[in-house]
């Protein structure tokens, strides 16, 4: 994907998206050794970054596509970005949602327009769901984070980041699906000086971190993180982007991530997502890496269950 696509991207989805703000603490600057400018995506419009990708894969559709309307599987964010661009846009949104999914989450589809259809919790369950939609209505499939569209629409918030604080030396994002940090290493490479992207993954969960070891796609035996964002699997659309452009995944305990959340919410004075916590827990387990570096952080979402917090 080229620098020109990116940027056609961005202007094509700003009039639907925030230009999310940027903060900083001094506490957390001391805490690292470094300058670490959050991107707080949890600002975002639904509350998280996946509305830019949503946005951008509709946009990118033909007439005919978008009278149908389109459809995605999804436990969380995407299924709300989806619904609420696709409602922005005047699409219909076919939303397949595993039966655990938090009511919250749940609400807010609906709340945005989203059509859900309940499956079991399992990948299989949700693919058999959103694949007789397809066949029913004629709505085209929009996969939350392998989806070229969606991975440029993704990378906007690091171009956004990066036209504010053009001499960062380290951009790092949370690892679930692979969209964020895919399209976060495109804008990196592109707008970037001497720049790098580095991944933030939860051990339980370390599917991304085994890939770029092994060069194939690594999958999780089980998902018991707190991090409920990061519990997808890359796809073949962002896995080689990672690995020609990522330097490296740091993997953290799931301690580190509740902590990384506290200092968030205790110093930013903003609420995150656990998701979103592990970019932070990642620098701050590798700090002497990031020793009088300026950093980026992709706060990726804020869509937290307040019933269900880890503190």
């Amino acid at each position: 994907m080229e620098k020109q696509q990116l940027i056609e991207c961005h202007q094509r989805i700003k009039p639907f998206i925030h230009n999310t703000p940027i903060l900083t603490s001094r506490l957390i600057n001391e805490r690292i050794g470094a300058q670490v400018f959050f991107k707080c995506e949890n600002f975002q419009k639904m509350g998280a970054f996946k509305m830019r990708g949503a946005t951008n894969a509709i946009m990118q559709l033909s007439d005919a596509q978008r009278q149908n309307g389109v459809v995605t599987h999804s436990s969380g964010n995407f299924a709300q970005a989806l619904s609420l661009a696709a409602q922005s846009l005047g699409v219909k949104a076919f939303i397949v949602m595993p039966n655990n999914a938090p009511q919250v989450k749940k609400n807010a589809v609906k709340g945005y327009g989203g059509i859900i259809t309940e499956c079991e919790p399992n990948l299989t369950a949700r693919e058999n769901a959103t694949k007789e939609i397809e066949q029913r209505e004629g709505a085209t499939f929009i996969h939350p984070s392998n989806d070229d569209e969606v991975i440029l629409g993704q990378g906007t918030a690091c171009k956004e980041l990066l036209e504010q604080y053009p001499d960062l030396d380290v951009v790092c994002t949370p690892v679930g699906g692979g969209g964020l940090i895919a399209g976060t290493a495109l804008a990196v490479n592109y707008f970037g000086k001497e720049c790098k992207t580095i991944g933030g993954e939860p051990f339980e969960v370390d599917d991304a971190y085994r890939s770029l070891q092994s060069g194939t796609i690594e999958t999780n035996a089980a998902t018991n993180t707190i991090a409920d964002g990061l519990r997808t699997q890359l796809g073949d659309r962002n896995f080689p982007i990672i690995q020609k452009y990522v330097a490296e995944i740091i993997r953290v305990t799931e301690e580190e991530i509740v902590d990384a959340m506290r200092l968030i919410w205790e110093h930013l004075k903003i609420i995150c997502e656990p998701s979103s916590a592990v970019a932070l827990a990642a620098l701050i387990r590798n700090k002497e890496t990031f020793q009088r570096k300026k950093v980026g952080v992709i706060i990726s979402g804020g869509n937290v269950d307040l019933g269900n917090l880890p503190f």
